[in-house]
């Protein structure tokens, strides 16, 4: 027991490094799963590989819970403050959100297991990494001289929102970020990059909630189940990945009102540029 507490309470510190990184690189489209597989290197939990698996989906709620809890009356369409008309547009937003995430539902459940066993690795994420670093960086270039047509959440269509959704499709490549993802989608379309951030975060919540769902079903179903340990790793990772996340999405969109992606674009190409030297130095 005695030897079991050091190492039980080194896992509590990892989760809550994990916890850090995950708040911050999940909305900063940046990837998330890239930086973990390079925290992996060297904070490793010392936890089945199942259990990883899972773990860095499921810390993904904690995420989902700071959008609902900054966005709470913005997403509820029963708030009494809310007039008929702000009632039945913010259930459009939901509609649209609904539709954005179809294409995903649809693709991405089937290729679930296939993506991480082939796409889950080093070389992969950094490549996804540095195209859509670059991809940033050409965007905004062609931003300078185009005005967005959509500049409000209500002027989003559901075609628009769609067309998002089939840019989320891209992100179940790991390394390719599903906010970086969607937020391209968004801004190529036509939406501002503040429209084009905050639907993407409202986009994340169907799709994170499932996301995580599902590994924890196939985690069970593999026969695993949650000791006391386990479940204690994998709460703390998620209530520190929550706060870390508030602090993470108003950092972002105070960011914005002044500034692009650029600078977004060029730390993913750098960091691919790590990811692909250690990976060359580790083989």
């Amino acid at each position: 027991m005695k030897g079991m507490i050091p190492l039980f309470l080194l896992n509590i510190v990892k989760a809550i490094l994990l916890g850090i990184i995950e708040g911050i690189t999940e909305w900063l489209p940046i990837s998330s799963t890239g930086h973990l597989i390079l925290a992996d290197e060297f904070i490793k939990l010392d936890m089945p590989p199942d259990f990883m698996t899972m773990f860095n989906v499921v810390i993904q709620l904690g995420a989902i819970l700071a959008v609902i809890f900054l966005y709470f009356n913005k997403l509820n369409p029963f708030a009494p403050s809310k007039s008929e008309v702000e009632k039945k547009e913010t259930w459009s937003l939901w509609f649209k959100v609904v539709v954005a995430v179809i294409p995903s539902v649809i693709i991405g459940l089937p290729l679930d297991d296939w993506l991480d066993a082939n796409f889950h690795h080093f070389l992969p994420v950094a490549i996804m990494l540095i195209v859509y670093g670059i991809a940033f960086i050409v965007v905004e270039k062609r931003n300078k001289t185009v005005k967005p047509k959509c500049t409000t959440l209500n002027d989003f269509t559901y075609k628009a929102a769609l067309l998002v959704g089939m840019f989320q499709v891209l992100s179940l490549v790991p390394g390719t970020s599903r906010s970086g993802a969607t937020i391209l989608g968004g801004i190529l379309i036509g939406a501002s990059r503040f429209v084009a951030t905050e639907f993407s975060f409202f986009m994340g919540i169907p799709t994170m909630l499932g996301a995580s769902g599902l590994k924890v079903l196939k985690f069970l179903l593999k026969g695993n189940s949650f000791d006391f340990q386990s479940a204690i790793v994998l709460l703390v990772g998620t209530l520190v990945s929550f706060v870390v996340s508030i602090l993470a999405i108003k950092f972002l969109m105070n960011y914005l009102k002044k500034n692009d992606f650029t600078v977004f674009g060029w730390y993913r190409i750098v960091l691919g540029a790590i990811l692909i030297g250690y990976w060359l130095i580790a083989m």
